[in-house]
């Protein structure tokens, strides 16, 4: 309801804006026509249209050209609109008032062609003006807000560090206690040493190879079988093709805790987690899903903290490169992320 209360009141702002661009065009310009009639429809339509470059302008042509540095179209598709826009007008606003334009280059014509290019170019660049600054400033208060998380989280993390050369002789210590014929123990061991080496050393940079994310989700959830009988399935499914690019550390693991977390317990059904990894054209495909008991009380909020963290952190580090689809029902708890990593 509050997300549909704000876009609503966003909405209501533009047409606001568009019927006061409206009202004062026609108070400036009603004069230059030989009734008011003629003067609402000519400027009608030119708000309208004025409208519709702008919005194409800021949510298409700048997103999907000149942020993406493409400006060998950006540039020509923008004169473009431009000048049949201009065109359109002119021809049509002679219908309206009853005198059509000749094809030729009269002054009428020149004027006219005047009028519109040369207005609705710094009218629409205007638009495309204001598009920049909000965006530019938006783009601030992310940085500002991903450096304050940073620096909490690196407080946090200083604050509850254990000496990682303590630790790491430590469990060194208890790997040797272990009997060499009790290979499971070791190797879990081993698997969390190494998921621990990762977490301390390798995980505090900004983006990773996805190659180690990936070994750190498998050691996790090897060390989740462990604790699982013949009545659970767990399946762990990701492409070849899931390598060679970068991205952010941890980012994923909150996903598969909170599935192991939740999983069903029923005794003569069988319980699973399946997750799967994919990818294509720069773009990453995540899927998990675990079966859940109906009715099973949770004790934290819908989703958990640490899917509330994962969501806020996608929000910063992947503005608009990112889809999250979480779904729940009575006897399965699924997501699905797509992530643009190039």
């Amino acid at each position: 309801m509050q997300s549909a209360s704000f876009f609503l009141k966003y909405k209501l702002q533009h047409v606001f804006f568009w019927l006061l661009v409206f009202g004062l065009w026609f108070y400036l310009r009603y004069q230059d026509y030989t009734t008011q009639s003629i003067a609402a429809q000519i400027t009608f339509m030119k708000v309208a249209d004025l409208a519709a470059m702008v919005y194409l302008t800021n949510y298409y042509l700048i997103p999907k050209l000149l942020y993406k540095k493409k400006y060998a179209l950006f540039i020509p598709f923008f004169i473009l609109m431009i000048l049949a826009s201009s065109l359109l007008k002119i021809y049509a606003g002679g219908a309206i008032t009853g005198h059509p334009v000749s094809l030729n280059f009269s002054n009428d014509l020149k004027l006219k062609i005047y009028e519109n290019v040369i207005s609705d170019f710094f009218l629409v660049a205007a638009g495309a003006a204001f598009k920049l600054v909000f965006d530019y400033l938006k783009m601030q208060q992310r940085l500002v807000e991903i450096a304050k998380e940073n620096a909490e989280t690196e407080l946090n993390f200083l604050k509850s560090q254990i000496n990682p050369h303590f630790l790491f002789n430590s469990l060194n210590s208890v790997y040797f206690l272990i009997n060499k014929d009790n290979a499971e123990a070791r190797a879990a061991l081993h698997k969390f040493s190494e998921m621990l080496r990762y977490q301390l050393y390798e995980a505090n940079g900004e983006k990773i190879p996805v190659e180690k994310e990936i070994v750190y989700l498998k050691d996790y959830v090897d060390l989740q079988q462990l604790r699982k009988d013949e009545k659970y399935s767990v399946q762990f499914n990701c492409g070849a093709e899931v390598k060679g690019f970068l991205i952010e550390p941890l980012l994923l693991i909150p996903f598969v805790e909170n599935a192991f977390k939740h999983i069903s317990h029923h005794p003569d059904n069988t319980n699973f987690v399946k997750l799967d990894m994919t990818s294509h054209n720069g773009t990453v495909f995540f899927a998990i899903e675990n079966s859940k008991e109906k009715g099973r009380p949770i004790t934290e909020k819908s989703g958990g903290i640490g899917l509330a963290n994962v969501k806020r952190r996608l929000e910063l580090l992947y503005p608009g490169k990112h889809e999250l689809d979480i779904d729940e029902t009575d006897n399965k708890f699924s997501v699905k992320l797509k992530l643009q990593t190039s």
